[in-house]
């Protein structure tokens, strides 16, 4: 005998009550609650009663912790320093399962950080266009690491030879 899901479907948009996010990441509910006391950025509305309301930004971010603790292995403290090097917006695009357009997004992202020292054989290139462009957001954060990467090499570069660092 099938059983045909009847209920109504939310909208993405709408709010999630515990029960709901709890059912969706399929972890307890006091899981959730803890996961709010290690990390001050998870903060779902809360209204008369202390019930929880989570927007849908909240639910991304709760995918996030749950996979980088589930499945990358990291523990509270690791995933508090990962919000505190990499932002909430590294932890959101975690939880939204950015594979293989975060490696179109790096690739594309170290060919216009690096310009011309990128010769145009190289996989980055290929990968760049072969990239969906509708990927915008990811783009101009890993444009941005790739700087931050590109400063530290240099800075790397700089101890290793001896250079006087400027203050």
């Amino acid at each position: 005998m099938t059983v045909i899901d009847t209920a109504p479907r939310k909208s993405p948009d709408a709010f999630r009550t515990i029960s709901e996010v709890a059912a969706d990441l399929d972890v307890p509910q006091h899981v959730l609650r803890f996961w709010e006391s290690k990390f001050s950025q998870i903060r779902p509305l809360k209204r008369g009663g202390g019930r929880r309301y989570y927007r849908p930004e909240d639910v991304d971010l709760l995918r996030g912790v749950r996979a980088l603790l589930y499945k990358d292995g990291y523990t509270i403290k690791g995933v508090q320093k990962v919000f505190k090097d990499q932002g909430v917006r590294f932890i959101v695009e975690t939880g939204r399962g950015v594979g293989e357009a975060s490696v179109a997004g790096l690739a594309r992202a170290a060919v216009e950080t690096m310009g011309d020292d990128v010769p145009a054989s190289t996989s980055a290139s290929r990968a760049l266009e072969e990239a969906d462009e509708s990927d915008e957001e990811l783009r101009e954060a890993l444009t941005a690491i790739a700087k931050r990467l590109r400063t530290l090499k240099t800075e790397i570069d700089r101890g290793l030879s001896g250079e006087p660092e400027d203050f």
